[in-house]
């Protein structure tokens, strides 16, 4: 038997999720034997993984979100049989996300009970809500020497995730982006690939970014081509910088790192942003930040919790979104100033 131990993970399909799960990779490598670690996960997060210097390798998972695609799944998990892994760890609870490792014949197949993946999973842990209320936790609990926290009646420390920074790309994108650090940077990410109900309104992402270029500040806008329309409201009537679209997830990490401050929706570049060490302020609407908390120390969280909140919609069932509309510009104006001081 090597004195290394094989661990393949399959790692969950957003980005947050992605950079929760580097919580359980450093939770890992703190086993008193030596492990390498391998993670299957969709194409999009290889340069989040690239970033994590606990993983040796990302296996890209052949298949679309939401497809069965069994064959393909039975190719790659047979071809994968040469790893000869000691552990896989399934952090998804769908059963078509044990197949890989299934396949791949992984000694012992971790992970929560779940749509009947007896058979395909030999280690199967009930999941216990009250003790492991954050995503995180439930991460990091089937990484432990002892499975599930089961006999525990708290929940295991987290370690946060901490992802590395490319300066010579840094340099790279501020020479070609046109970009100059004359004065703070205060990042927003308006983006909420979930939907509206995790959006805080345009305008007050508007009116914000007007105060902040107004007291001398730089206010530069990330997120995704789909976000490049909303960023353009944004901007609209100031100097604010539209980066949305013109920036690769991992040039979103290295950018990031050197703002003073990032204001953003609940969302994957939220989580991205607190494993660069940024102060954020986090908005939460229809989520809340009891169940996928930004990890990090340097976070002040606006969060309502309406009597109808959280309820993990996609859009307001109640047709008002009050519990974004009633954070107010000068609240998260506020604490931005909190932020860097």
């Amino acid at each position: 038997m090597s004195d290394v131990q094989q661990i393949l993970i399959a790692g969950p399909a957003w980005v947050g999720d992605m950079v929760m799960a580097q919580s359980l990779f450093i939770t890992l490598k703190q086993r008193p034997q030596p492990v390498e670690i391998d993670v299957l996960a969709p194409a999009w997060s290889n340069p989040i993984l690239a970033r994590m210097p606990e993983v040796r390798a990302a296996i890209n998972l052949p298949v679309s979100h939401g497809e069965f695609g069994l064959l393909r799944r039975y190719q790659l998990g047979k071809s994968l049989r040469v790893k000869k892994y000691d552990q896989a760890i399934i952090t998804p609870r769908s059963f078509k996300s044990a197949l890989v490792p299934y396949f791949a014949k992984a000694k012992q197949r971790t992970g929560y009970r779940g749509e009947m993946r007896y058979g395909v999973l030999n280690d199967i842990h009930s999941l216990d809500k009250n003790i492991l209320k954050q995503t995180v936790q439930r991460y990091v609990a089937l990484g432990l020497d002892d499975g599930l926290y089961a006999n525990s009646t708290q929940a295991p420390a987290i370690p946060f995730p901490t992802l590395t920074v490319d300066n010579n790309n840094l340099q790279r994108l501020l020479t070609e982006l046109d970009l100059n650090l004359d004065k703070p940077v205060i990042a927003l990410l308006p983006g909420a690939e979930y939907g509206e109900a995790k959006r805080w309104p345009i305008e007050y992402y508007r009116q914000l970014a007007n105060k902040l270029c107004e007291q001398g500040l730089q206010v530069w806008i990330f997120g995704s081509e789909k976000d490049y329309a909303v960023a353009a409201k944004i901007v609209k009537g100031n100097i604010a910088v539209n980066l949305c679209g013109k920036t690769r997830l991992e040039d979103s990490i290295d950018l990031l790192s050197i703002c003073k401050s990032a204001v953003s929706n609940d969302s994957g570049l939220m989580h991205i942003a607190a494993a660069v060490n940024v102060p954020l302020v986090a908005i939460y609407g229809s989520s809340t930040p009891d169940y996928t908390p930004p990890l990090t120390n340097k976070v002040k969280i606006q969060y309502l919790g309406l009597e109808c909140s959280p309820c993990f919609k996609r859009i307001c069932p109640l047709g008002h979104t009050n519990c974004l509309k009633n954070i107010t510009v000068e609240q998260v104006l506020g604490d931005v100033k909190e932020s860097i001081k």
